[in-house]
């Protein structure tokens, strides 16, 4: 998968989605806040890889279907959407971009 830095095309039109799912606890994108480690289109189908702050994350469900649906309304050309949740590396505050730490008082 690519890492978001890299993204051109499709991928980047599949950032552009994620960036409209907003993590309910913090307020800010999942795309800010770090949690997507890489996307992939191949033949209409679109992988995204990424994880949650923490394993005990109560908003895992709502999140994983507010990423399915941020993809398949914004991307016509995806017939579907595979989310790979991991947890290695492990989500740390400073994943997140410089915006979501500013937004979050972090900066």
């Amino acid at each position: 998968m690519a890492d978001h830095p890299q993204a051109t095309g499709l991928q980047a039109q599949v950032l552009d989605a994620l960036r409209q799912v907003v993590d309910p606890e913090l307020g800010v994108n999942i795309v800010d806040l770090g949690l997507v480690y890489g996307t992939e289109v191949r033949d209409g189908q679109v992988y995204v890889k990424m994880t949650m702050t923490t394993p005990a994350c109560p908003m895992e469900e709502p999140l994983m279907e507010m990423v399915h649906s941020a993809i398949l309304r914004e991307l016509p050309e995806a017939r579907s959407v595979e989310v790979d949740l991991v947890w290695d590396p492990p989500w740390k505050p400073d994943m997140m971009s410089d915006a979501a730490k500013s937004q979050l008082g972090r900066a």
